[in-house]
C-alpha cells in the first residue's frame, strides 16, 4: 500500500509552507484567502497553550453559518485531538471572527456530501489533492463513500 504525503505530520520546509497563512491571519490579512481557509486557535490538550493552525475548507454555507473542514496529516493531527479536549478559542473565515466557536463532528454522510461539494466546485484543486488524500478522483468511484466515511470532518459556527 503507498503511503500518501498526508498520513504523517508534515516537517521541515513543507511545516514551514504550511504554517505561513498564520502569520497573514495574525496581521489580519487572512481576507484574501476569502473562506477557502479557516485560521483555528486552540489549546493545548496537555499544556493549555495557545495553538494555531490554517486548514482549508471543503464546504462553507453562509446562510447558517458553517464552515466544514477535514483533519489531514495523519490520522488524529494534534489540532483534532485537542478540540476533543478542549474546544475551539477562535476561528478566522474571510473577514469573519468567531470567538469561541461552536463545533461538531460530522456524520460520513455529511462527510461525503461536503467532499462532492469540494470536488464539484474546485474541481482542479480536487484533482491534485485527491490522490494525496487517498480519495479516487472521479466521484462516481465506488470507493467513495468507503473512503468518506474514514475522514474526521468538523463544521464550525459563530455563538
Amino acid at each position: 500500500m503507498t503511503m500518501a504525503l498526508t498520513d504523517r505530520k508534515p516537517r521541515g520546509v513543507l511545516r514551514a509552507l504550511l504554517r505561513a497563512p498564520i502569520w497573514l491571519y495574525r496581521a489580519h490579512l487572512g481576507w484574501v484567502f476569502r473562506r477557502r481557509m479557516l485560521y483555528l486557535v486552540h489549546r493545548g490538550r496537555r499544556t493549555g497553550a495557545r495553538r494555531e493552525v490554517v486548514v482549508e475548507v471543503v464546504d462553507f454555507r453562509p446562510d447558517l453559518p458553517e464552515a466544514v473542514v477535514v483533519a489531514a496529516w495523519g490520522p488524529n493531527p494534534d489540532w483534532y485531538r485537542n478540540l476533543q479536549a478542549a474546544p475551539a478559542v477562535e476561528v478566522r473565515i474571510g473577514r469573519d471572527r468567531w470567538l469561541n466557536p461552536e463545533h461538531r463532528r460530522l456524520e460520513p454522510d455529511e462527510t461525503l456530501r461536503a467532499l462532492r461539494t469540494y470536488q464539484r466546485k474546485h474541481p482542479r484543486a480536487w484533482r491534485r489533492l485527491a490522490p494525496l488524500l487517498g480519495f479516487p478522483a472521479d466521484p462516481d468511484d465506488p470507493r467513495w463513500p468507503e473512503v468518506a466515511a474514514t475522514v474526521k470532518a468538523l463544521a464550525f459556527r459563530p455563538r
